[in-house]
């Protein structure tokens, strides 16, 4: 059985490759390029892997944050595409307020290439898709309970 934390690390896990995969795709879709793990990398002049590395292990960590305290206070809520919508934009406007602090406090953060606005609008997308996934997998009943259940009953 899966515990929370695990359940966790998963959803963090999927969410985040989902969202940079959606990041890579948006140039082909007329939106500016976005490369999360090479803003962060560059920020601190790290090599790209750890730029990789940490942007897992926020989305990770934002994960762990939904299910130990966003999670309860969205408890009133049951659709879970609503929940991951305003656990997504929650997560987004916190991205946007700590990039702000960490240009201030480290600088030479890489300039973003092309327009502001579609940046904006993708990194919100991004994050709404983050959010969503995130949140339905950590919501996944684990698979030992959905084998108990009858064929016609399954809920997930």
């Amino acid at each position: 059985m899966k515990t929370k934390i695990q359940q966790s690390v998963i959803g963090g896990i999927v969410g985040t490759a989902v969202m940079t995969i959606i990041m890579f795709l948006a140039p082909m879709m007329g939106m500016p390029k976005m490369n999360p793990a090479e803003m962060l990398s560059g920020m601190m002049g790290f090599p790209i892997i750890i730029g990789w590395f940490m942007h897992f292990m926020i989305g990770v960590t934002f994960a762990l944050g939904y299910v130990f305290f966003f999670n309860n206070l969205l408890k009133k809520i049951n659709s879970k595409v609503l929940k991951g919508t305003i656990f997504g934009f929650s997560v987004f406007i916190f991205a946007q307020i700590m990039m702000a602090m960490m240009e201030t406090i480290m600088g030479g953060m890489p300039s973003p290439e092309g327009n502001m606005l579609l940046m904006f609008i993708g990194s919100i997308m991004g994050h709404l898709v983050f959010g969503i996934l995130t949140v339905v997998f950590i919501g996944l009943k684990p698979v030992s309970r959905l084998a108990s259940q009858p064929v016609g009953k399954l809920q997930v």
